[in-house]
């Protein structure tokens, strides 16, 4: 009693090692399935695979289905790296029933993903031949049924070259294929030899006169259909998103941004130009000078500094007090000819120089000035 005790106490103590690990093993191996299953998710919608699987006729295939075709090849991986993971875990224990099942199921794993492949393709080929057909023939009164039965049959190709590579059920897809093959052969030769030849005959006639009426539409619906990759382009068009309303366009922007603003050289309102000073103020708004300075001699100009001189007291730069021009008080520019004056009298203004005629009406100091309540003496410069 007591060694079959012991025994027994030995035995779960050697298993509980075994036991932790595969519960280790079974964790990790979770945890990582589970970030592949979110990492092919993001990359697989990145990629636009959900897009190419409705294009290629699947989508009617999911239309019931709680998970989109991105989430399901996801699903399948995450299952299979668990399968991975089991065995693995289950390997802990030794060999075991368990592990030569999951063993076989791990092998057969590679055909389930070429068959899914397989069908993905077959029916990206059907829908596209069926669009091509439409396009061509669509004006015809035949033109979708052809479309129709070229894509049926492409699917069918592909649901049987799947099933084979499953290696389910081979001898009876082979044997249905074979047999529906057969019955159509049987048909076509129990109509034609078997009292069927008139009948057929007036078929056949009619057939062909309908193809010959319907030549000019075929040829020209040939000649205007658009090619196969403008075809594909326009269905992809369909599954692109619409642009949010209320969200300016690029160039309407910049288009508002410069819709307003002052076109280059245009004046503006109340500004005067002179003759020769196109784009610029007048010469008694420069910046940096004073409109009413006075000019010495000629080539003082700009704002440039002379000596003020005064006349009688509350007089200056050579008008009474209270006549004086008002700072940035724009003038009114004249083109006549001005008199060159008298150097040898004296005056309260000197000559205005006439290569600008924007300083016409400037006023002028000069350095001689009569003075009031002198008797008997001339001008003399203060």
């Amino acid at each position: 009693m007591g060694d079959s005790f012991r025994n027994a106490l030995d035995n779960v103590v050697a298993f509980l090692p075994a036991l932790l690990l595969f519960i280790i093993i079974l964790a990790i191996g979770y945890f990582i399935a589970k970030a592949l299953e979110k990492v092919l998710v993001k990359v697989l919608e990145k990629v636009g695979f959900d897009r190419a699987v409705e294009r290629g006729g699947i989508k009617k295939a999911l239309q019931n289905s709680q998970y989109d075709a991105s989430q399901i090849l996801a699903k399948i991986v995450f299952y299979a790296v668990m399968l991975f993971v089991l065995s693995t875990a289950f390997g802990v224990f030794g060999q075991n029933p368990i592990s030569d099942y999951l063993s076989a199921i791990i092998g057969y794993l590679p055909k389930v993903f070429v068959a899914i492949l397989i069908l993905v393709i077959a029916a990206a080929i059907a829908a596209g031949v069926k669009l091509l057909v439409q396009n061509t023939l669509g004006s015809l009164s035949y033109g979708k049924i052809l479309a129709n039965v070229a894509s049926t049959v492409i699917l069918a190709l592909g649901v049987i070259a799947a099933l084979n590579q499953l290696e389910i059920a081979q001898n009876v897809v082979n044997a249905v294929l074979y047999a529906t093959l057969a019955a159509l052969v049987g048909v076509v030769v129990v109509a034609v030899g078997g009292g069927g030849i008139v009948p057929m005959r007036q078929r056949w006639e009619n057939a062909l006169s309908k193809v010959e009426a319907e030549a000019p539409n075929m040829k020209r619906e040939a000649a205007n259909a658009s090619s196969p990759r403008e075809a594909l382009r326009q269905e992809a068009q369909q599954y692109r998103p619409e642009p949010q309303q209320g969200q300016p366009q690029y160039g309407d922007q910049q288009a508002q941004q410069y819709a307003g603003q002052q076109q280059y050289g245009q004046p503006q309102a109340g500004q005067q130009y002179g003759a020769s000073a196109y784009g610029q103020q007048p010469y008694d708004q420069q910046q940096g000078g004073d409109p009413s300075q006075a000019y010495g001699d000629q080539g003082q100009r700009y704002g440039q500094g002379v000596t003020e001189q005064y006349g009688a007291e509350g007089q200056r730069y050579g008008q009474p007090e209270g006549q004086q021009q008002q700072y940035g008080q724009p003038q009114g520019y004249s083109t006549e000819a001005v008199p060159v004056p008298d150097p040898s009298q004296a005056y309260a203004q000197p000559p205005v120089q006439q290569e600008d005629p924007g300083t016409q009406q400037l006023p002028r100091a000069t350095g001689y000035e009569r003075l009031e309540g002198d008797q008997g003496q001339g001008g003399q410069q203060r």
